[in-house]
């Protein structure tokens, strides 16, 4: 990972934008579009700004001033003169999905977007506040939080009754609390590493390393591999898979012959 992702709130907090065109305009809808406050320079309360300059070396002038100033600055098509830059964005609010490639490529960016936006129903938000909603009523009918997440997940997966793929998921939230069994049954699948390259992972080890609850793995397993494991996962050092596995999806990832 070359930058660190990071959702910012910007509603009714000033953004520095400094330069004119199209390139600013289009920075200055999407400070707009997440509730910030264009200002033409610094102002108490300012952290992040935007230089849309064409000659460069006004550009390096003003992106130091202000960085001076303590602010973090995009300087537009200078990835080199950036602290932080802006992603391809999906939006299905209060869902947001950035695509970012670290200003190597906004074109690529922008077709994977697209690609993302073609799966995405329009009604993703709304199973979100959905959700957002029923916080209460999910915390009284699961109060311990390992059980809370796993019939989450096992809600959200696919095909499940709030499968966030499904156009009418939002409208099933109700009934899904009302359901019986909704728990993910104790599961153990077993990966085979067949190398330390994460690209030679199968379809099917690469989506069970996204959902596991557990992984049991020896201590030699590269870390490229383990870096695909979802971040909330535990994970634990062992010889061979367990006897007894935990609730929820555990996975036993083989050692690399």
């Amino acid at each position: 990972m070359h930058q660190f992702p990071i959702f910012l709130t910007l509603a009714g907090r000033p953004v520095v934008l400094v330069g004119d065109g199209e390139a600013a305009a289009a920075k200055a809808r999407l400070i707009a579009r997440a509730g910030g406050r264009v200002v033409p320079e610094w102002q108490d309360g300012a952290r992040l700004a935007f230089v849309a300059l064409a000659d460069e070396g006004e550009a390096r002038a003003a992106a130091e001033a202000l960085r001076a100033r303590g602010l973090l600055v995009n300087v537009v098509d200078r990835p080199d003169l950036c602290d932080f830059t802006t992603p391809a964005i999906v939006d299905r609010a209060p869902v947001t999905i950035a695509i970012g490639t670290g200003g190597a490529s906004a074109g690529l960016a922008k077709a994977i977007r697209q690609r993302v936006e073609a799966l995405l129903p329009s009604r993703l938000g709304a199973l979100a506040s959905a959700l957002h909603a029923a916080r209460g009523a999910i915390r009284a009918r699961w109060p311990a939080a390992a059980d809370r997440r796993r019939a989450i997940d096992t809600a959200l997966a696919p095909r499940g009754p709030l499968d966030p793929l499904d156009g009418g998921a939002a409208d099933g939230v109700e009934a899904w609390l009302a359901t019986d069994g909704v728990l993910a049954p104790v599961r153990l699948e077993t990966v085979h590493l067949t190398s330390a390259d994460p690209d030679d992972l199968t379809l099917r080890a690469a989506r069970l390393l996204g959902e596991a609850d557990h992984i049991f793995h020896p201590a030699a397993t590269p870390a490229a591999i383990l870096d695909r494991v979802r971040a909330d996962a535990a994970r634990h050092v062992a010889a061979a898979p367990p006897a007894d596995p935990p609730p929820g999806l555990s996975l036993w990832l083989t050692p690399l012959n």
